[in-house]
């Protein structure tokens, strides 16, 4: 993992820019707790920040070019566009996403000019806490307040969809985004995806951990079947709606989709089972963990898993020995993947006790299994996007 001190920030734009960097920001990556792809689905999801992030320095510039470095990236060099290319340009790589939210602000009327832009990050790249969103919400908030565009916290989470959706081609919903740029030190977010409505629940696990396993597998969203899934999803809400009125798959409860699931084809009926059973779980996991029942949380955790495995088939054999391995073991709460899956990470809730024999004997046990040993990190739970003062670059 990657880490970084203002001093070295500064040094490095410095020596890619000839100039001294005028402000800083940060946008964090994202875990989320319970509720796994209903966000798309109208229905509840649980994420946090986390303290990993992206960290973005900047220098207005007078002209109207863009200059893009990442420390991540450092064998792709600069690269430079015009203010006024909006489109996408696979050789321009990551910078995609920082052009996207250039180009849907200027498409929206937004007066946006030239900017040296150096980023460095901390998220591992394809872990699947959300290093895209990071990077779009670091790019939106330093736009927005360097050229004074006014745009409040939920227009950025807003545009940050869009670049993904719009822009690069994948067709998320707006769990991510939002987390990064809503998130509060030491809280969960329940958020109804379809309203936006949310609620904060202090995260209190006196005595355990947040454990994130990174596969090392990597998850290449906009190639797997993430698009897929939710084209089966909308086909499902499709057939439903000539039963229910709804308009999602999360305004139904899963008794009553159980009246009819029979009448779906089977892909179909697996899919919107999990959607919905999921949001049920989602709900009940944010009454648990306000309660301090955090067995009946790690349980739904594992349910989750279970059926994100069975019904959605989004997990695959990496995931599955991780998170296998890692319910087997002593003191461990719960575990599920997180984020879209297909690689990526899972999660636990680790007595604190107990996680340093957890990571041994899982990392063991992933490597006789998959030939390869998976990365361990303890999540803290931070706060969303922000502007950075010096001392915060860490």
């Amino acid at each position: 993992m990657l880490s970084f001190d203002s001093a070295h920030l500064n040094e490095q734009f410095e020596t890619v820019f000839s100039a001294s960097p005028e402000r800083s920001f940060f946008a964090p990556g994202r875990i989320n707790l319970i509720g796994e792809h209903t966000d798309y689905n109208g229905g509840h999801v649980f994420p946090c920040a986390i303290t990993f992030g992206t960290y973005g320095l900047v220098r207005k510039r007078e002209d109207e070019l863009i200059r893009v470095y990442s420390l991540n990236f450092e064998d792709v060099g600069v690269i430079m566009f015009p203010v006024t290319d909006g489109t996408y340009d696979a050789n321009h790589d990551w910078a995609n996403y920082v052009k996207g939210v250039v180009a849907l602000l200027r498409a929206d009327g937004h007066a946006v000019g030239g900017f040296d832009f150096l980023l460095a990050g901390n998220i591992p790249n394809g872990a699947g806490l959300s290093s895209s969103a990071s990077l779009e919400l670091v790019t939106a908030l330093m736009i927005n307040e360097v050229y004074g565009l006014g745009l409040d916290r939920i227009d950025l989470v807003h545009l940050g969809q869009r670049v993904e959706n719009d822009f690069i081609g994948v067709n998320s919903g707006i769990m991510d985004q939002f987390a990064i740029g809503m998130g509060k030190a030491d809280h969960a977010i329940l958020l109804d995806c379809d309203t936006l409505h949310h609620d904060y629940a202090p995260i209190k696990l006196d005595g355990y951990d947040i454990l994130i396993m990174n596969t090392n597998k990597r998850r290449e969203l906009a190639d797997s079947k993430y698009n897929e899934r939710r084209t089966e999803c909308d086909t499902a809400l499709g057939l439903l709606q000539q039963h229910f009125d709804v308009a999602s798959l999360g305004q139904l409860s899963v008794e009553t989709f159980e009246t009819v699931a029979d009448e779906l084809p089977e892909t179909l009926r697996k899919r919107a089972r999990h959607a919905i059973s999921e949001n049920e779980r989602t709900k009940l996991a944010f009454t648990a963990l306000e309660d301090g029942r955090l067995d009946a949380f790690g349980q739904l955790m594992n349910d989750s898993h279970a059926s994100l495995k069975n019904d959605y088939e989004v997990t695959g054999r990496e995931l599955d020995t991780l998170v296998a391995a890692t319910q087997s073991c002593d003191g461990v709460i719960g575990s599920r993947m997180t984020g879209a899956g297909f690689g990526g990470c899972a999660i636990a809730i680790v007595d604190k006790a107990s996680t340093e024999d957890v990571m041994r004997t899982v990392s063991a046990a992933y490597e006789a299994e998959i030939g390869y040993t998976p990365t361990f990190y303890i999540a803290s739970v931070g706060d969303g996007a922000r502007e950075l003062v010096e001392e915060e670059v860490k």
